[in-house]
């Protein structure tokens, strides 16, 4: 058997099988489950769905490609405002992870084909199965939305941003609607954004407000992943109200920021990865495992001098300390207290002030100045005490919207320092006290904004050749 066919079959093997391990909480080794009794009824289904969403933030390959978290976090030392140290994510922090034999470009091409694959698998059974409409509709859009949030990170990750490109004609990759052995051609941003909003908008459609627990989708969650899909695609009227839509029912409480990071059941948590001492991600999943110093970890996250002093002395959100007692100048004189790590430490995924943050940003860009500064401003007095407000109105008021989407969310899903400069065709220039500067600095519109594909898709399927890298 040749090389080529031999990973297509691995690949297919892992998309039946991979959810296995997590198929139920019994740690005893499970060889694998067959289609039939998978979607035969409710609650296997409900258990396969489990798997899934346990497997995004299990370990993958190594430390820094362990699922959602190692993405999330890649893009997170990418920018100005976080500081890496030598250590896992060392070379996301240079700029210099993206070559096709590369780590990053490997897993986070064939992760989010396996998170794929398994959903085409899920959403067959489902539409194949007996179950009623109402247990049908509640797990398809369950396995819509998983389908949509992996093609969305593979569109972020492997294409230039969508509004500084013609997205008919931009090479994307490759777009499955059912489960696959072989490997197809490549696709284009369009034709993925398409899917990506059809299997979201579906499956608000269908989805319910209930659900098991934080981890799993519901409608707030979807909404939620619209409103980033619908601000990448510069659509700011369907983003503010679907961000309206998935905050309702988790209101601000600025006290918990300060709670360590690691309680799913904290109000303003949208959507969350549990952990369990049993099941945990141990040192494998930032930030907790990279930004408390206080612990032992790999204490590798640390902050530009220039982004702390962003923050009053009267904000909830100001725990940053020097730590290390270095002068300033030091890259390791500014560390926050924001996330507490243990091995049960919960993952935010998606909070509220996220949300409230994209509405306030659609509605500035839609002509409701006033709307916007109501959202900016009810966000910021819950965080900072005696606060007054800039007035600010136009271009000042979008770049306040976007300083505080900064300040909320550092070192948090969905990286948005960097989500918000490849967006808008922006440059991230080093400053500060960063231990890499100059050559790490991402130039408006730059390359390095997203990866080549990787050797091993290249080697594996006959549809693409070393071609598609060419000029990437």
């Amino acid at each position: 058997m040749n090389t080529k066919k031999l990973l297509l079959l691995v690949f297919a093997a892992l998309t039946i099988y991979s959810c296995s391990e997590d198929f139920v909480d019994d740690p005893a080794p499970v060889d694998g489950i067959s289609e039939s009794l998978v979607f035969s009824n409710r609650s296997m289904v409900d258990a396969f769905l489990a798997g899934m969403g346990r497997r995004i933030r299990a370990q993958f390959t190594t430390h820094d490609s362990n699922g959602i978290n190692a993405m999330y976090y890649a893009r997170n030392v990418k920018g100005n405002d976080i500081i890496q140290r030598r250590t896992w994510f060392l070379y996301d922090y240079d700029n210099d992870n993206r070559e096709p034999n590369y780590r990053r470009p490997t897993f986070t091409w064939q992760f989010s084909y396996l998170m794929i694959n398994q959903a085409n698998i899920a959403i067959k059974g489902i539409n194949e199965s007996d179950l009623g409409q109402g247990d049908k509709n509640e797990t398809l859009a369950q396995a819509h939305t998983i389908r949509a949030f992996w093609y969305f990170q593979l569109a972020l990750e492997f294409c230039p941003a969508y509004s500084q490109t013609n997205p008919s004609t931009t090479d994307a990759p490759p777009v499955y609607t059912e489960p696959v052995t072989e490997g197809g051609p490549m696709s284009d941003l369009q034709t993925m954004y398409d899917l990506i909003i059809s299997d979201l908008e579906t499956a608000a459609s269908i989805a319910s407000v209930s659900r098991i627990d934080k981890s799993y989708y519901n409608k707030n969650v979807i909404h939620g992943l619209l409103a980033r899909v619908y601000l990448t695609t510069e659509e700011y009227g369907k983003a503010a109200s679907n961000a309206a839509a998935a905050r309702v029912g988790y209101p601000l409480n600025a006290a918990q920021y300060r709670n360590g990071f690691s309680d799913m059941s904290a109000s303003e948590w949208i959507w969350a990865a549990p952990q369990r001492s049993d099941q945990s991600n141990y040192y494998w999943g930032p930030p907790h495992a990279h930004a408390d110093h206080y612990v032992t970890s790999y204490q590798g996250t640390f902050f530009n001098t220039e982004f702390t002093a962003l923050f009053s002395s009267s904000d909830y959100r100001n725990i940053f300390v020097n730590g290390y007692r270095v002068p300033d100048s030091d890259y390791r004189s500014r560390i926050t207290r924001k996330f507490t790590f243990s091995f049960s430490s919960d993952h935010s995924l998606m909070r509220s002030p996220e949300m409230m943050l994209i509405e306030a940003e659609g509605l500035a860009r839609t002509g409701d100045e006033a709307g916007a500064r109501a959202l900016l401003e009810e966000l910021q007095r819950n965080r900072i005490i005696g606060f007054q407000p800039s007035g600010a109105t136009g271009s000042a008021l979008i770049e306040e919207i976007l300083v505080e989407r900064r300040k909320e969310l550092y070192a948090e899903p969905p990286a948005v320092e960097w989500f918000d400069a490849k967006r808008l065709g922006r440059g991230i220039t080093r400053t500060g006290n960063h231990r890499v500067k100059g050559n790490a600095s991402l130039a408006p519109n730059d390359k390095r904004f997203y990866l080549k594909v990787p050797l091993r898709e290249i080697d594996a399927n006959p549809n693409i050749t070393s071609a598609v890298n060419d000029n990437r």
